[in-house]
């Protein structure tokens, strides 16, 4: 594969202005909003431009106990050969805990959350890394990821924790130098000690994006600008080796398009100061390999022995002790700072309000200013656990057995969106159809 050059994160909300967007090179979409068989008309022209796509999976776990499920690698799978994608991009972290392995309910974050950088969850992580590789027709290449909280008793900083794995699974590295930084401010870990560490000729592209510092934590929220501390740690990595690609994110709160362009310049700008300083030095910035080409097949990677059961079952149990004292209120598990995963749990009752009110948009209109802290307080004592729009849904049904909304009006609306959407045929606004199959289910009863 050729160096992608300079990309952007492909939203539907800003599709247009990407496309128009002067000096785009490729453009990188999340694998779980594109569907194979109908793919966006804006990713179909930019595909015929010749502008890459990749797919960027975020609900595979691949750091979780349990091994990446059959049906998420087949649709990570389609999506890439329907893009015609020579990579596919995943993180490292896990999204869901509990389960066989724990004899107890699977608890879903709705967020990525980091694993603990120990040998158990190396090896956890190698064998799940591998099975996905076996299982996808392209390269595989994984993000280190922003973490608002740190495990107690790791045995491996970033940087080493990345130089194994790579090492022993030969997997690509997409490294994020937001999520650097967003590690600095929380966990006192040093940008430059992980790049001097960390594999940089692995690297298979490179994310930039903004966030936000609140009472000294900082947020990798994907809908700020790209501040200069990000910039830094980006010119850093290209003193160091000369990336494949660089990719801005933006996830919300989207601004003009000719500031995302300026974002762009930014970045670029940032690159050459980089090269400029190796230059300066003497010493040549490495170039990154490139990615394999797509053929079809992938080469096996690096033989390795299996994670034992016992390490998986230690990684489930404590990353299930983790998930649902944030999702559960269930206790602190020890070493744990308690301030800090009170901030954890907080982001991700944000983050599922947030994201219900995009799949189930009439909630929010329906409930107005209720909406939010009605769905906070829902989410601190109801743990996810299907998925975003069951999520919507369970909201919604909970809501109305605990006698809410006060508004007559209100609660109609709400329990009319409820009835449309949780039967097994979706009702009719027509009267007259909503009859017909009423009288058709007394029939059948008879």
């Amino acid at each position: 594969m050729e160096r992608l050059g300079t990309g952007i994160g492909w939203r539907p909300e800003i599709a247009d202005a990407v496309e128009r967007m002067p000096g785009i090179d490729w453009v990188e979409a999340v694998a779980e909003n594109v569907c194979p068989g109908h793919l966006p008309d804006s990713l179909l022209r930019l595909r015929e431009r010749g502008v890459t796509v990749i797919p960027h999976g975020v609900s595979l776990g691949l750091g979780g106990a349990d091994r990446p499920d059959e049906a998420r690698l087949t649709a990570l799978a389609e999506r890439a050969e329907a893009l015609g994608a020579p990579l596919v991009t995943e993180h490292i972290a896990f999204v869901r805990a509990g389960g066989s392995l724990t004899a107890s309910p699977l608890l879903e974050a709705g967020h990525l959350l980091p694993v603990p950088r120990t040998r158990d969850a190396l090896d956890v992580l190698c064998e799940n890394i591998r099975i996905a590789q076996a299982a996808l027709p392209v390269p595989l290449a994984v993000e280190n990821i922003a973490a608002l909280l740190a495990w107690p008793g790791e045995e491996m900083t970033e940087g080493q924790f990345l130089y194994e794995l790579a090492d022993r699974t030969g997997v690509r590295l997409l490294i994020d130098v937001a999520n650097l930084h967003t590690n600095h401010v929380n966990r006192g870990e040093d940008p430059a000690k992980a790049l001097a560490e960390l594999p940089v000729e692995a690297i298979a592209y490179v994310h930039v994006a903004g966030g936000v510092e609140r009472d000294g934590v900082w947020h990798d929220t994907h809908a700020h600008p790209v501040p200069a501390p990000v910039l830094a740690v980006l010119t850093d990595l290209a003193s160091r080796v000369s990336p494949p690609g660089v990719l801005l994110e933006r996830d919300d709160n989207f601004p003009e398009p000719a500031v995302l362009e300026r974002e762009l310049e930014a970045i670029q700008g940032a690159l050459t100061k980089g090269w400029a300083r190796s230059a300066a030095s003497r010493v040549p910035a490495r170039e990154a390999a490139p990615a394999p080409e797509a053929t079809g097949t992938v080469a096996a990677p690096p033989a390795a022995p299996r994670s034992s059961d016992c390490a998986r079952q230690r990684l489930a149990l404590s990353q299930t002790a983790l998930l649902s004292a944030l999702v559960a209120g269930t206790p602190v598990p020890g070493g744990f700072d308690r301030v800090r995963l009170g901030v954890q749990a907080r982001a991700l009752g944000v983050k599922r309000a947030d994201v219900v009110a995009k799949v189930a948009p009439e909630l929010p209109l329906i409930l107005g200013d209720l909406y939010r802290p009605a769905f906070l307080a829902y989410a601190h004592s109801h743990p996810m656990s299907g998925g975003y729009r069951r999520d919507a849904l369970d909201f919604a049904g909970q809501l109305l057995l605990s006698g809410g909304p006060e508004d007559a009006e209100v609660r109609r609306e709400l329990r009319e969106w409820w009835l449309e959407r949780s039967g097994p045929v979706p009702r009719s606004a027509r009267p007259a159809v909503r009859l017909a199959r009423a009288t058709r289910r007394v029939l059948l009863r008879r």
